[in-house]
Parts: structure tokens; C-alpha cells; sequence
């Protein structure tokens, strides 16, 4: 029995061959290698008064599997032109279409990140253009470049410590004045909260 779950054109051809010789449906199924249940439903489906075309009957089966297919959100030309006109002469930004679609219009919901996969594949593109121009993904503010380099090490908000805590001189060891830092307490877990302890002697 054969595997595949639709016909093929060739399959089709075979169909009308088997056809015209007067083999039954049982005997084109047995040679297809199908159940008689699909071929009967092929010829019941995709002939056309009673005339069996293969030609046709293979447009008629896509014409059938787009219409079953899931659609896309930008599919919807009011969607598509929203979205279009926001990001290319608004300037807004994916999350700020989103955002406003979610607030203003409950018919049109699409993310940002579904958004953002169309730009860069180019559904966005105007044509006409000259190529270094004609890319939708130039209008994002980072005009599509990474932040980073590969490799690159975040510094931001990094406390940079210059001395282990075992150079640290004896007066520090001795927590005899204010404003000595204990730099074991500065740098903590990445991710998690650290506590900086300021040590004066007199408080203790």
C-alpha cells in the first residue's frame, strides 16, 4: 500500500489510463497500490461532468489544499497594510505595533515577533528602490545590526575589582576606619541581587 496520502499527477494519468482499458476501480486501486476508497473519491471529487482530466483534476486538488491550509496572520490584506504603514512611515517600532493593535483594534492581533520574521525575510521590502535602500529591516532603530559582536562580553553595570581580597591592606583587616569595601560582598551571583556592606568600627 502506498504511503503517501495524496495522489500524485502521475497517479492521476495512471487513473485515466487504467480507465480507458475499463479496469474497476478495485483493479486501479490494486495497481496504484491505494485503497479503492481513495481513487473513488478522486474521480467523484475532481471530475468535471463526468469526465475524468488529470490536468485538471491536479489543479482542482491544489486549488482544495490552500483554501485547507492554515492562512497567515499577514495574509489579511487589512492587517498587512496596518502593520505596512506603521513601520515603514510611522516609524514604530514591532512591540509598539503590537501594542496598539491589542489596545485599538481586537480583530488584528499579531506579535512582534511574528512581525519581525516578516521584515527580515523581506515581505516588507519596496521595490523600485536602489537594493541597499529597497530593505524594509533599515527602518528598525538598530537598522538590523546586532547590539553585539560574537564573543563580546557585557562590562555595563559591572563593578571592575582591581585587588583580591587577600591584598587588601591591614588596616582594612582591622575595620578601624569608615569606608573600607569588602569586595567579596560587591560581586556576587550574575543575575542576583548583591548586598554592599559599608564596615566602621564604630557602629559595632
Amino acid at each position: 500500500m502506498c504511503c503517501n496520502k495524496h495522489l500524485t499527477l502521475v497517479e492521476r494519468e495512471m487513473i485515466l489510463k487504467f480507465r480507458a482499458i475499463g479496469c474497476s476501480i478495485t483493479e486501479i486501486a490494486q495497481r496504484l497500490g491505494r485503497n479503492k476508497a481513495t481513487v473513488s473519491r478522486e474521480l467523484q471529487r475532481n471530475s468535471i461532468n463526468g469526465e475524468y482530466i488529470p490536468a485538471v483534476a491536479e489543479e482542482i486538488y491544489q486549488e482544495h489544499r490552500m483554501k485547507c491550509r492554515r492562512h497567515k496572520i499577514l495574509d489579511n490584506p487589512e492587517t498587512f497594510e496596518y502593520v505596512k504603514d506603521k513601520f515603514l512611515n510611522h516609524q514604530w517600532s514591532p512591540e509598539e505595533i503590537q501594542g496598539r493593535l491589542k489596545l485599538e483594534h481586537a480583530s488584528m492581533q499579531i506579535s512582534y515577533v511574528t512581525i519581525n520574521r516578516a521584515i527580515y525575510s523581506g515581505v516588507f521590502n519596496e521595490p523600485g528602490l536602489p537594493h541597499g535602500n529597497r530593505r524594509a529591516v533599515l527602518k528598525l532603530r538598530h537598522r538590523g545590526k546586532s547590539r553585539h559582536t560574537k564573543g563580546n562580553v557585557e562590562r555595563r553595570g559591572q563593578i571592575q575589582i582591581s585587588h583580591e581580597i587577600d591584598e587588601r591592606p591591614a588596616s582594612a583587616d582591622k575595620r578601624s576606619r569608615l569606608g573600607d569595601w569588602e569586595g567579596d560582598t560587591v560581586a556576587g551571583v550574575t543575575g542576583k541581587a548583591c548586598i554592599v556592606t559599608l564596615v566602621d568600627e564604630k557602629s559595632r
